[in-house]
């Protein structure tokens, strides 16, 4: 389980990001993290990994994310990020996959094995060798979400997954989101990806929850969608 209670976060001494957020996320479930630019999305990802300090509680799996458990916290959560070249760095993919599970002790040959599974699961079992600068947009979302995949995180964390992407690689990275039974919280404007990978929304406006609910009900609400400054998404659209 995900928990915040009362958090709230601000850049500069009086001017909140997050303003008295309380919600929790159980396991298995997948939840879109909505809302207008500026609303607080990425900066609720970086609360929940302990990269910015807060008030109020933020726990995972009833740790609670502070100084001395961060380690044991983000071995729990996987974060993808929105810019795929800031995530991989090694000269492979498979070098890539394996950096993580090295620094966690694993030995080589376990790694491989892992990273093998891993891709063979997502259909990238081509990718294994490939260099990371000769592949596509696409192809290199797909291995980010394969690097996260192969640390075996509780929950995966994803910030704008789809975007930049063509309408092939947007579908490939879509199904493969729809396939992984972790938990995923899912921050994105593309409404129409979060209505096919997730079950419940978060919708943030101002920094505060404007709504928290089944997605089918909070993305057919225009009234809601607009007063927070989104569209309906396409398929809604008449």
């Amino acid at each position: 389980m995900i928990c915040f209670e009362h958090v709230s976060f601000s850049y500069t001494e009086g001017h909140p990001v997050l303003k008295d957020l309380n919600f929790a996320i159980r396991d298995g479930e997948s939840v879109g993290l909505i809302g207008a630019n500026g609303s607080g999305k990425s900066t609720l990802l970086r609360v929940l990994l302990g990269l910015l300090p807060h008030r109020g509680s933020v726990r995972v799996d009833e740790l609670e994310v502070e100084k001395e458990n961060l380690r044991e916290v983000r071995r729990r959560l996987g974060l993808v990020l929105q810019n795929s070249d800031s995530q991989m760095f090694m000269p492979t993919v498979a070098e890539d996959m394996m950096f993580g599970l090295l620094n966690y002790g694993m030995s080589r040959e376990e790694a491989e094995e892992r990273t093998d599974e891993v891709l063979k699961k997502l259909g990238l079992t081509e990718l294994k060798r490939r260099h990371n600068h000769r592949i596509s947009g696409g192809e290199k979302r797909m291995a980010a979400i394969a690097t996260i995949l192969a640390m075996d995180p509780d929950t995966m964390l994803m910030d704008e997954p789809t975007s930049a992407l063509d309408p092939y690689n947007r579908r490939v990275v879509i199904n493969s989101i729809k396939s992984l039974s972790n938990t995923k919280l899912i921050a994105s404007h593309d409404l129409d990806m979060i209505l096919d990978t997730c079950s419940r929304v978060i919708l943030l406006g101002g920094g505060r929850i404007a709504a928290d609910g089944p997605a089918s009900e909070i993305l057919q609400n225009r009234t809601l969608l607009e007063s927070n400054r989104l569209e309906l998404p396409l398929r809604y659209q008449r």
